[in-house]
């Protein structure tokens, strides 16, 4: 059986010019080949784990990747059991709702350090906007900036950032525009380092479940949080940010989004990466949005992510010298798939990057888009 699946495999890859044993950045080395059974019977969760266990290499692994991806190959190995699971999982429960603190201590907790050593100083981890930018630096800049300017911030606002890491977005802006803000996040990790980088700021990070805030907010932004809320709770999400919100507020999401409406996340991501995470599609957002609040404008720039997951694993390499006695050899091709497969997804322009604008109740003579 496994001979057939072999041949099988090795026949698709090279219909898409992916030579098993090739020499090229995008050919695979097969080092078990118990890999083409494990992938034929669990799909991109067995690819994954293959992975990590070191049954495979290729020398770019995000090139090897994209070439799956664009030439659409899940079309021919359809039995994906994991994902039927996962399906079947969010459709009867609401994880999101029942296991609200598991992604902060899976994920973000995992270590400072790692991220401090991966990301850029303001410890921004969303996507950065590389329009006018050559580095990790300038782009996550960029993107805060932008930020900031399509919510209109002025001195003296005051500021919600839902779902806000290290707090480098508030960082930002009471340092260039001077507001006040709180941050709330379910990481413990992330809320002490927020705390202590914060300084004389007038800003504050909380470890807080979005649905008990309260309160108002001149302005309320969301970054990269909203892939861990689930299909089930968008319309309470947005109805909680519609209380915060005056009359003249405005609130920006900033999210990863799909093309396809989905009921849960992928197989390897969801297990070994975000666990409970799912991506929205713009009909998810668009139901639960409605009659709550004003859609003012919707920026689509997924095509940067992929640059700038580049530019994490690239410092991820660099770093690893010093971060290996505290994490294992599984972890590090763990941590490296992860990042050079998310590449391959965004560069494939499967899922997007959104910022969507949002009023309370519509502005008055219009809102002007930025970009």
């Amino acid at each position: 059986m496994t001979d057939k699946f072999k041949s099988f495999i090795t026949d698709v890859l090279a219909q898409i010019d992916i030579e098993v044993g090739g020499s090229r950045p995008w050919d695979i080395e097969v080092h078990d080949d118990r890999l083409f059974q494990r992938v034929m019977t669990q799909g991109s969760l067995g690819l994954g784990e293959a992975y990590m266990d070191g049954w495979w290499d290729a020398p770019a692994v995000d090139q090897f990747l994209y070439r799956i991806l664009t030439n659409e190959i899940h079309h021919k190995i359809k039995v994906d059991f994991s994902l039927a699971l996962l399906t079947i999982k969010g459709i009867l429960f609401n994880p999101q709702r029942s296991h609200v603190r598991e992604v902060g201590e899976k994920h973000y907790d995992i270590g400072n350090d790692l991220y401090r050593r991966m990301l850029d100083p303001y410890m921004v981890y969303s996507c950065a906007y590389w329009r006018d930018a050559t580095t990790l630096e300038a782009a996550q800049e960029a993107k805060l900036d932008l930020i900031c300017r399509k919510i209109g911030l002025k001195e003296g606002m005051r500021v919600l950032d839902i779902g806000s890491g290290w707090g480098g977005f508030l960082r930002f802006a009471a340092e260039r525009y001077g507001v006040t803000g709180l941050g709330i996040t379910v990481s413990k990790e992330q809320m002490a380092l927020a705390n202590d980088l914060r300084g004389d700021l007038p800003i504050e990070t909380r470890l807080m479940d979005y649905l008990e805030l309260d309160g108002t907010f001149d302005r309320i932004v969301s970054i990269g949080m909203f892939e861990h809320v689930g299909y089930k709770n968008y319309g309470p999400y947005f109805s909680k940010v519609r209380d915060l919100l005056p009359d003249d507020g405005l609130f920006l999401l900033h999210s990863i989004g799909g093309s396809l409406s989905r009921h849960a996340g992928e197989p390897w991501l969801e297990k070994y990466i975000f666990p409970n995470g799912m991506l929205p599609s713009p009909k998810q957002v668009s139901g639960a949005v409605e009659g709550k609040l004003i859609m003012e404008d919707w920026h689509n720039f997924g095509a940067d992510y992929d640059p700038t997951l580049m530019a994490w694993h690239d410092r991820f390499e660099a770093a690893w010298p010093d971060l290996r006695d505290a994490y294992d050899e599984r972890f590090y091709r763990m941590w490296r798939y992860y990042l050079l497969s998310c590449a391959a997804v965004f560069r494939a322009r499967w899922v997007h990057l959104w910022q969507i604008v949002y009023s309370r109740k519509g502005l008055a003579g219009g809102y002007r888009s930025v970009r």
